[in-house]
């Protein structure tokens, strides 16, 4: 059983980040290109790769967790959620790996956001396991 709920977590955590590369990608190549024109949406066009960056990598941890169930999985949830928030956000004050280029206090917010939903994902998993029981 252990095996498989390994590679149950390995596949879909796979998924998860082609998932991300998919997304930022397309936002990158289609959608920022044909929204810039509009300020507001040039803001949450430009916000939405650290938004979906931290709520994906943070569900990657969501995802072990529910899968595997540990004895303090809500502390897991968030203090790792926390962590990619805060590592996301120190990438965006001072550049590491060429992600961004510029600081933003959006991008921040955003990060923000991201991990508060990755939180707020796990809690809602949470009550619709319990409610089924």
């Amino acid at each position: 059983m252990e095996r498989k709920n390994r590679k149950k977590i390995i596949v879909i955590n796979l998924f998860l980040f082609a998932l991300l590369f998919g997304l930022v990608s397309l936002n990158k190549e289609f959608i920022r290109p044909l929204l810039c024109q509009i300020s507001f949406l040039k803001i949450l066009t430009g916000c939405f790769p650290n938004f979906i960056a931290t709520y994906i990598i943070s569900i990657g941890f969501v995802n072990a967790v529910v899968i595997k169930e540990p004895k303090h999985s809500r502390l897991i949830v968030y203090i790792s959620s926390f962590l990619v928030f805060t590592i996301l956000t120190v990438e965006e004050l001072r550049p590491m790996w060429g992600a961004s280029t510029y600081y933003d206090s959006f991008d921040i917010l955003a990060n923000g956001v991201g991990a508060l939903l990755s939180i707020l994902t796990f809690e809602l998993i949470v009550w619709k396991k319990k409610s089924k029981i």
